[in-house]
């Protein structure tokens, strides 16, 4: 299944795309795409409604991040070889853990604003993994039964921040709409082989990122592993899980995001995005 949630921000209706990729409403089975809805149960029960008989969204709405309800939106920073040696960084022996605070999260389609005094605002393409079974101390062996889907993440950085003004990286990572997720949510049984999925970036049609998640240093059973034993992981939690080679900060001289420029980025399978870059 790809479940979305489509309308104005903060009143985001839950969704499904249809065979003909034609956005059907679920607000008569369920609130929202979050909490319960993501457990098995909910899921199973959501794959059983004969999707033709749902509503169907016209026009075209405004596409929201596709959970809602996150209660934590962690990511793992230097994950992909290729981008390691980009940055010129040593691979990690654990994964690098941070944050990117909730009031990040914003729609595919929506503009990513450049916070005022900054100078490095930069793109990063990511596979994000939305937790729908909570839990600690997961195994290895366990963990990808804890996922609920998968989505496109833009974890958007600001460089001097996150490396240049001490401290950890949190503050050059989590400001507003630095944290678009979506189009869809795509459960496992849709979302191909997550281990060898095709990624790409491009800023004003200039293809700057095109790689694959086959260069993941710790995959996604490792990193929910990993996590939980740290952490509570909940329904609804997203794990931004690292980014491929590419990035503003490894060109040669680098390159930021000034004001005006279109992002556009996706993964196999799993649908893309498109932002405006703009001012605050």
């Amino acid at each position: 299944m790809k479940l979305l949630r489509h309308g104005p921000k903060g009143q985001e209706k839950p969704g499904i795309l249809d065979g003909d990729g034609q956005i059907r409403d679920l607000s008569d089975h369920v609130d929202d795409i979050a909490g319960d809805v993501l457990s098995h149960e909910g899921l199973a029960r959501l794959a059983t409604l004969d999707l033709s008989a749902l509503p169907l969204v016209e026009g075209s709405p405004r596409i929201g991040a596709c959970v809602g309800g996150v209660g934590k939106f962690i990511c793992i920073g230097l994950n992909y070889a290729d981008h390691a040696a980009e940055t010129g960084a040593a691979i990690p022996k654990e994964p690098v853990v941070f944050n990117k605070w909730t009031s990040a999260i914003c729609g595919p389609g929506d503009d990513v604003e450049i916070p005022r005094n900054s100078t490095k605002t930069d793109w990063e393409v990511e596979l994000g993994v939305v937790i729908g079974k909570g839990g600690k101390y997961i195994d290895e062996a366990d963990a990808l039964s804890h996922v609920a889907g998968y989505c496109v993440v833009n974890d958007v950085s600001e460089r001097e921040w996150q490396i240049e003004r001490g401290g950890t990286w949190d503050k050059g990572k989590g400001c507003d709409t630095f944290g678009p997720v979506g189009p869809w949510l795509v459960t496992p049984d849709e979302a191909g082989d997550i281990a060898n999925l095709r990624m790409w970036l491009e800023v004003d049609g200039h293809r700057y990122q095109d790689g694959t998640t086959a260069t993941m240093i710790f995959g996604i059973a490792t990193i929910i592993s990993y996590l939980s034993q740290f952490l509570s992981l909940q329904p609804g939690d997203i794990i931004s899980t690292g980014t491929p080679p590419g990035v503003g900060l490894g060109q040669k001289p680098p390159v930021y995001l000034k004001g005006g420029e279109v992002m556009r980025l996706g993964i196999e399978g799993l649908g893309e995005q498109k932002q405006k870059v703009v001012r605050a």
